[in-house]
């Protein structure tokens, strides 16, 4: 399959006063210190098209990417830079992926797709045409909806480092994709307002939160239609965490997200003073440029230690089996995503088989959800990534015969 891409010079598309102006009603109030210029969230920057397919293309490249779900429609997909806040509250930009189908119905329903753990800035959704989460939203677009999969901060074409898995940052950063994919759309069509929510590992932690956000009136503009989650880590602090360090999660991927974890959340909460506070030498002196978002995984994997207590340090250890202080905020910063008792119907998708992220996850947002309307379907004895692979078809088979359009 062969994707056609736009020339240099149409990088940036320019928009119009009118949908500047658009943007600007929509966005929510600026936030941040007090000396930080206002930013207008959801602001498009600019948008470049990446690919642009046939119905007959998109059913080809969807087969090609173990997807055989057949296109309805052809899409048009873009990379959206828009304007968003750090966790911090100051302005900064991000990227993420818009794909569009081909139709001409003026109102358009909306999935958002949270994609899964990426250290490699270059790996986003909304940059690399070859990684499985591009291919995940077109199958949405392909079907007739409007698909926004946003790249989180600091990935993509983001500034800075990503904040791996802070809920917070990851609901501004998709919301705020959603204000700018509904501004770049103005004129040619309008978005149903209650969107259709999908995400798969820590996207499937993002769109708990994300969930939770637009229910609760958090996103004015926008509400919730239906969730569906796939294996989130929804409970870094009972499941996780306690499973890493006891070897429950295989050793060299608790390892990984371990180190990923700590890194990131130290730039939000402060949790060392220097490196060798938290981590184990040698590899104390080379953690945080392994997660400057310029290496890959398997860079990362193999100069990391094999298993969790050649990682951290007594202190850290201890911390990561019971958090106090600001290791404790910064474990409330990922959980929680499961907190609230939805009003609409919510499926969750894990696999007892996985031993990146546990099933009890998945048990455990079951329980906190409290509602009948919450199902959980356990996808059997297969491993992480094909969790994903067998779940979301299912899910767009959901969304179409059971979430209808407000």
């Amino acid at each position: 399959m062969v994707v056609r891409q736009e020339p240099e010079f149409m990088r940036s598309t320019p928009h119009s006063v009118i949908a500047l102006l658009v943007a600007a009603l929509l966005a929510a109030p600026a936030c941040g210190s007090d000396n930080a210029p206002a930013v207008v969230r959801g602001e498009v920057v600019s948008t470049t098209p990446v690919a642009q397919l046939s119905a007959e293309q998109a059913t080809t490249y969807l087969a090609s990417a173990d997807m055989g779900t057949p296109a309805r429609n052809g899409v048009d997909a873009y990379r959206v830079v828009y304007r968003t806040v750090t966790p911090a509250g100051d302005p900064t930009t991000a990227s993420g992926l818009v794909v569009l189908p081909r139709t001409d119905a003026r109102r358009l329903r909306v999935v958002t797709y949270e994609h899964g753990t990426l250290v490699l800035k270059s790996d986003a959704p909304s940059v690399n045409d070859t990684r499985a989460d591009r291919a995940r939203t077109i199958m949405f677009a392909a079907a007739g909806y409007a698909a926004i999969a946003p790249d989180y901060l600091g990935l993509g074409e983001g500034p800075g480092p990503h904040p791996y898995t802070h809920a917070p940052s990851e609901v501004s950063a998709s919301v705020d994709l959603l204000r700018a994919a509904r501004t770049m759309v103005a004129g040619q069509h309008d978005f149903d307002p209650d969107i259709l929510v999908t995400g798969f590992s820590q996207g499937g932690q993002a769109a708990t939160a994300l969930g939770k956000a637009l229910q609760g009136g958090d996103a004015p503009g926008f509400g919730l239609a239906a969730l569906a989650p796939i294996s989130g880590p929804y409970d870094v602090q009972h499941v996780e965490t306690p499973g890493a360090v006891a070897g429950r999660v295989l050793p060299a991927v608790a390892v990984f997200y371990l180190a990923y974890w700590i890194t990131a959340m130290n730039r939000i909460y402060h949790l060392y003073d220097r490196p060798a506070d938290a981590f184990q030498e040698p590899i104390a002196d080379r953690i945080e440029q392994l997660f400057d978002g310029q290496q890959n995984e398997i860079t990362i994997g193999t100069a990391l230690p094999v298993r969790p207590e050649l990682l951290l340090t007594p202190k850290f250890l201890a911390l990561a089996q019971d958090p106090t202080g600001t290791a404790r905020e910064a474990v409330a910063a990922s959980d929680g995503t499961c907190d609230w008792t939805p009003r609409v119907p919510v499926h969750l998708y894990a696999a007892t088989g996985d031993r990146n992220v546990l099933y009890a996850n998945a048990e455990h947002c079951l329980q906190a959800m409290r509602t009948d309307r919450v199902t959980l379907t356990d996808l059997g004895d297969i491993d992480h990534s094909a969790t994903a692979r067998v779940a979301l078809p299912q899910i767009l088979d959901w969304f179409q015969r059971e979430i209808p359009a407000t």
